[in-house]
């Protein structure tokens, strides 16, 4: 599944961004897995301990040798990602079909990294896109309540700002 910048080309919101960022759902303890696949694919692993590098941060980052462009892969085990693959949108790009993350998701997603980029980035989907705002605001509850957070409170602000 794509996220990040790349996931709102598939909701008609042009974004300039370096790099992709695809969610998988594999264990970090499949990265051989991975590592295969960007042999196949011809793409740079960015790290020279990758195995260890995953484990440590679940993701493999990685760069296409004829673009320089970098794919970051995020590997997945919790419940909102889980749930978040399962939500994706599937966009038939000229002969393959590529899964998004659903509007809700990337806004989860973007509301967490929370740089002013990522905010903007909301603020576009929120004015182009029908939002579930209960999902949104279920999965910010329940972060809260695991990381001690206020996520729920700050997107209930940013919410309020706009209207």
């Amino acid at each position: 599944m794509i996220i990040g910048g790349s996931a709102l080309l598939a909701y008609s919101i042009p974004r300039l961004t370096k790099d992709i960022d695809i969610t998988i759902s594999l264990a970090p303890e499949d990265v051989g897995k991975i590592i295969k696949i960007c042999k196949k694919l011809n793409l740079k692993i960015l790290t020279s301990t990758p195995e260890s590098f995953v484990r440590k941060t679940s993701v493999l980052p990685a760069q296409d040798k004829k673009s320089g462009f970098r794919i970051d892969f995020i590997f997945s085990t919790s419940e909102y990602e889980k749930q978040a693959l399962k939500r994706a949108k599937r966009f038939q790009l000229e002969n393959s079909y590529v899964r998004f993350a659903s509007p809700e998701d990337i806004i989860i997603h973007k509301f967490i990294a929370g740089r002013t980029r990522d905010i903007e980035d909301i603020k576009n989907l929120l004015a182009k896109q029908h939002i579930d705002f209960a999902y949104i605001k279920s999965w910010l509850k329940k972060f809260d309540q695991a990381l001690s957070t206020s996520y729920l409170k700050e997107f209930e602000k940013l919410i309020q700002s706009l209207t």
